[in-house]
């Protein structure tokens, strides 16, 4: 793995002297995350990561974003870690737990990680760079996970079992596992704290009460669905369908369709990924500060910036190769 030192900050921006919101993507295929600008989707650097960075969080204050760095061919065992003041970039070791993959960042600034090839999910401090406590989640690809609102406790979705998974945090133990759908995968914690899974291989999405992980509803969303995210004020549930390139929008409180944004880009080259050749819209962000989302369109080297009080594509800005995570990092003063 070549050497994480310096990133390659461009334009000559220095990132402790600007105020300018920033939308991170991860680009699986180039080993880079680049820092766009929230507003205008300007390119304000790119970063050198370890190889296929596939879930990117960002700390509180706004000062580091961690990377997982999945592996290509090969699995990975690390993660990268980014100085979004002064632009170096360091790794964590992972020891013997490979293809890391989910990520969540704690109130503490502690890290959750799941890790496919060891089938676990891990709790590291970022600052030491050590891992502290590690939970089995047992056979079926435990791929993303998500926190409930008091951190109490964190869910893990695993694709080929087809299972979401409760994780007691306080102790580092599955405590239950029960049905989501066929290839569980995307997952996110509403804010009434329900826990919502999409369910790719069964183009549904399931709502799950949070303590028993018993299924309240079962909602129709054709086409792989993918991934989950909220907006902030906990209205709209967004999920990417990746391959009917869509975004179905469900209001929260009824669980009803409101919408379905379709997300390929008129003008891109299609390139083939790891789930075929097509748009294959994947990561989705809802921006805090203003009336938009964000979704990585994979095959298409695009990310569609969408207005959602009618939701509509306002834009699509330019990425590197196989865009997929997406984190936002709010503007700063120089420290």
């Amino acid at each position: 793995m070549r050497r994480l030192v310096l990133a390659a900050v461009l334009l000559s921006i220095t990132f402790g002297a600007s105020a300018t919101p920033r939308l991170l993507v991860g680009n699986k295929a180039a080993d880079t995350v680049w820092a766009l600008d929230r507003a205008s989707g300007e390119r304000l650097a790119e970063y050198a990561t370890g190889p296929a960075p596939h879930e990117i969080a960002v700390s509180r204050d706004g000062r580091t974003a961690v990377v997982t760095t999945y592996g290509h061919k090969d699995a990975h065992h690390a993660l990268t870690v980014i100085d979004l003041v002064d632009g170096g970039a360091r790794t964590i070791d992972l020891g013997t737990h490979g293809r890391p993959h989910g990520l969540q960042l704690l109130a503490d600034g502690d890290a959750l990680v799941t890790t496919e090839s060891s089938n676990s999910l891990l709790r590291i401090d970022i600052a030491r760079g050590a891992v502290e406590g590690v939970a089995e989640v047992g056979d079926g690809i435990g791929h993303m996970v998500a926190v409930s609102e008091d951190g109490s406790a964190a869910y893990v979705s695993k694709i080929r079992a087809g299972t979401v998974v409760r994780v007691d945090l306080s102790t580092m133990r599955a405590s239950t596992e029960r049905p989501a759908g066929a290839g569980a995968e995307g997952i996110a914690v509403a804010p009434d704290g329900r826990v919502w899974v999409a369910n790719r291989a069964e183009d549904t999405v399931s709502v799950h009460e949070p303590e028993s992980l018993d299924i309240v509803a079962t909602l129709p969303s054709a086409g792989f669905p993918i991934r989950v995210a909220f907006t902030p004020d906990g209205r709209h549930a967004l999920v990417t369908n990746a391959t009917a390139a869509t975004l179905s929008v469900f209001d929260v409180a009824s669980r009803r369709a409101v919408a379905s944004v379709a997300l390929a880009p008129p003008d891109a080259a299609l390139q083939t990924t790891l789930l075929g050749n097509g748009p294959l819209p994947i990561g989705a962000i809802v921006d805090p500060d203003a009336p938009r989302a964000y979704v990585a369109i994979s095959g298409a080297d695009r990310v569609a910036v969408i207005d959602t009080r009618d939701w509509k594509v306002l834009e699509y800005w330019t990425t590197g190769r196989e865009p997929d995570a997406l984190a936002l990092v709010p503007g700063e003063a120089t420290p």
